[in-house]
């Protein structure tokens, strides 16, 4: 069956119903003169998302429903929708997943087809295509005007040499993962090992996940899905080390207490940059490696030496391009030796022993349990719907996942083929680029349907005269020295886009504070440059996003949010203690405690807070937190030492335990008694730590012996009658805590005693 679309407005096929390709539709439908496109999607899942999942239980896809996105919800966002207040800065994949469910609701108006897999695309004499899709309901063909491309870039696994795809241990692909449990189901007793190949984004990640589940399943209380769990390590074969950033980082990170944000504010504040911005990516000279490294260590504080040899980058790795992960706890179960990486790649798996080659030497992994390949996706099966002779114009070479094809103007068009057109097909794609490569496409389009090219606006004619997209992407396919992300400079491409569609860019709601670089933050967000002819209440979406950016950085440069949770993560392992009393009673001796403290990190439970998560009511629509029934993380703190009475030889063991949560939605942290009769088991609240605001904005305020304050906080619990007034300073460099203290003050009618603890790093390093 052959359908041909009303010639009263000129059809748009796109295909995949991700951020991508619903982006593309509302701008075709919404921004285009009205009656200008109508717009049919197809999608061969049957849900819209993409790679987002769109519910808490939505396990087929290839993103985890409850892995968090590693960009905040001030750039995954579209310029004119808006992320509820209640929903957290670093949104879980569902709830990427409805903010696009939500969007499309409301900028409807196309024919969404789900359940429908393009299997074909031909050109016709006079630039249409012929679609033919694949359904339950068989096979059809239909005509449309135009096609644009939003498949995005995961067509299926890459999968390294050497490696089988199913052996003697079970071998999955880092998209398949969902539980540690299941992945060492069938476990054998000697097996010790969970291997993982690849050492990039993806790598990170996995591990990090992996280990953290393996972490709960060891010191999460109650029976074990698996026998003695602490028997396995995480081996993580990489290449090279890739500088490991946490989602807050810092503006001023060489302060003792720093402030926190979401990663990518400081690293889209575009005051930080010469303008007009000039990209950064593509190419990376030596100079510009070694400024790009000397930054990552800067925001980091260290060369990575503190948590490994393995992750230390230094030496001729400086001269390298920097290869960047975003990993919250993945560098501090390297330190603890659960994640231990390994250099090289892997030659060859064979029973339970895989082969490692590094440097012409070969080195045996013994004893593997399970395997997790996470060397990324090839793109290419994405477009396979496209003619040879299209993908021939197009440069098309799978033996280049990184750039697939070559497409003019930052990956949007090829200009012989101006009915066909592209939208987020690069490595890892920009929400705000998305927008801007919909809204150029549009452009191209309507222009071809009116037959206007030949008036077209002067900055649009000399974006395109000036382009050299095509022959960039050819010269680095083989270029030794490319970036990580060839086209991931974001400012940079929201400038060329913006230049071209003479979109001005917003300004910020409100100034923030100025930094040590003598300006205040320019934060670029999607919202900042809204289409033109918006209406009033897309204006309205856009101002809410520049409000909620700017009460974010108003929040952590201001006041005390987010270091809650920068100390939380940091204190991950395992910490030596210090610590001593001071008693005015002799019915309690002083004296000297000396031994370590461990933060063993697990998933949250309900023990002591049953109440609050008692409820089964499904919150996921809520007005209120969407995550509210979220137990999130905790740690399970294991003190273990010797006291040694003052004046006296009298030395005996001492041990204590507590649970330690840290809850996002209010950003705080607190601290529970661990019950007696069961000690992996939290039972009534301590304290919740209150941190004070420094006086001094830059964080370097200074002591009167002359060192610099770290952040403090105080916390106070009444036990019957006995008072505890609980003060504590936390001592950071850049993003990780160095050294921390905790005292107590203590009175009631048979106490009056004083204790002061100081936690270093067990290694001394930090």
């Amino acid at each position: 069956m052959t359908i041909h679309r009303l010639a009263m407005s000129k059809s748009v096929c796109i295909v995949g119903a991700g951020p991508s390709g619903l982006v593309a539709a509302k701008t075709l439908l919404h921004d285009a003169a009205p009656g200008s496109f109508n717009v049919t999607i197809f999608d061969s899942q049957h849900r819209i998302g993409g790679l987002w999942p769109t519910d808490k239980t939505g396990n087929s896809g290839l993103v985890h429903p409850l892995m968090v996105a590693n960009q905040s919800k001030h750039t995954i966002q579209f310029s004119d929708f808006a992320w509820r207040d209640s929903d957290p800065d670093f949104p879980k994949a569902w709830q990427v997943g409805r903010y696009l469910k939500h969007y499309l609701k409301e900028y409807g108006g196309a024919d969404v087809r789900l359940g429908h897999k393009v299997t074909r695309a031909e050109l016709q004499d006079g630039g249409s295509w012929k679609i033919q899709t694949d359904s339950e309901k068989g096979t059809e063909t239909s005509v449309f005007d135009y096609l644009l491309v939003a498949t995005g870039f995961f067509g299926s696994p890459m999968w390294p040499e050497g490696l089988p795809r199913k052996g003697d241990v079970p071998i999955i692909h880092s998209s398949k993962y969902r539980d540690v449990e299941s992945l060492l189901s069938q476990a054998k007793d000697a097996s010790n090992k969970i291997l993982i190949v690849g050492g990039q984004m993806s790598g990170v990640e996995i591990a990090g996940t992996v280990a953290t589940h393996l972490s709960s399943l060891i010191h999460s209380p109650g029976p074990k899905a698996i026998n003695n769990p602490e028997r396995f390590t995480i081996q993580h074969v990489v290449q090279r080390p890739v500088w490991t950033v946490p989602l807050f980082t810092s503006v001023n990170p060489d302060a003792a207490a720093p402030r926190f944000l979401p990663c990518d504010l400081p690293s889209y504040n575009t005051t930080l940059r010469p303008h007009p911005l000039v990209n950064n990516q593509g190419h990376i000279s030596v100079d510009a490696a070694r400024k790009s490294n000397s930054i990552y260590r800067f925001v980091l504080g260290t060369d990575q030496s503190v948590f490994s040899s393995e992750t230390k980058i230094d030496g001729e790795l400086l001269d390298m391009p920097p290869y960047l992960a975003i990993g919250t706890h993945y560098m501090d179960f390297v330190r603890s030796a659960l994640i231990r990486p390994r250099h090289g790649r892997l030659s060859n798996i064979t029973g339970t022993t895989a082969t490692v080659a590094s440097d012409g030497n070969e080195e045996s992994i013994t004893d593997i349990a399970a395997v997790i390949v996470a060397t990324g996706f090839d793109p290419s099966p994405s477009i396979s719907f496209l003619p040879s002779p299209i993908l021939e114009v197009l440069s098309h070479s799978p033996a280049h996942p990184n750039l697939p094809v070559a497409l003019a103007f930052h990956g949007t068009h090829h200009p012989t083929l101006p009915t066909l057109g592209f939208v987020g097909f690069y490595r890892s794609p920009y929400w705000g680029v998305m927008e801007m490569q919909a809204r150029f496409v549009t452009r191209l389009f309507r222009e071809h349907a009116e037959g206007a090219a030949s008036a077209r606006p002067p900055a649009l004619q000399a974006a395109l005269t000036n382009d050299d997209s095509i022959q960039r992407t050819l010269a680095l396919r083989d270029d030794a020295r490319c970036s990580q992300f060839p086209m991931g400079d974001y400012a940079f491409l929201m400038q060329e886009f913006a230049a071209a569609l003479e979109l001005p860019k917003s300004p910020t709601i409100g100034t923030t504070p100025t930094l040590t670089n003598g300006h205040p933050m320019d934060i670029l967000t999607p919202a900042r440059y809204i289409s033109s002819g918006a209406s009033e209440a897309q204006c309205k979406q856009a101002i809410q996003n520049l409000q909620s950016t700017h009460n974010t950085a108003m929040a952590g440069l201001t006041g005390t949010s987010f270091v809650a949770g920068a100390v939380f993560r940091s204190l991950l392992g395992e910490w030596s203690l210090e610590r001593d009393l001071v008693s005015k009673l002799p019915s309690h001796p002083s004296g000297r405690f000396s031994g370590t403290a461990k933060f063993l990190l697990r998933a949250g439970t309900a023990d002591g807070r049953e109440s609050k998560f008692s409820s089964a009511q499904s919150v996921e629509d809520s007005p209120n937190n969407a995550d509210a029934l979220d137990m999130g993380l905790e740690y399970l703190y294991i003190e273990d030492g010797e006291f040694t009475a003052a004046g006296t030889n009298m030395r005996f063991r001492a041990t204590r335990r507590y649970v330690y949560r840290y809850d996002e939605a209010s950003d705080t942290l607190s601290v529970w008694f661990a019950r007696t009769d069961d000690q992996a088991r939290a039972d009534y609240l301590f304290h919740e730590v209150e941190f004070i605001t420094p006086d001094s904005l830059d964080g370097n305020a200074k002591s009167d012996d002359g060192k610099k304050d770290g952040w403090r906080a105080k916390a106070s619990h009444l036990c019957v009658q006995d008072s505890y007034d609980v003060h504590y300073e936390f001592f950071f460099r850049a993003v990780n805590l160095r050294e921390w203290k905790l005292g107590y003050s203590v009175l009631g009618p048979k106490k009056d005693y004083t204790i002061s603890g100081v936690y270093r790093r067990r290694d001394g390093t930090e």
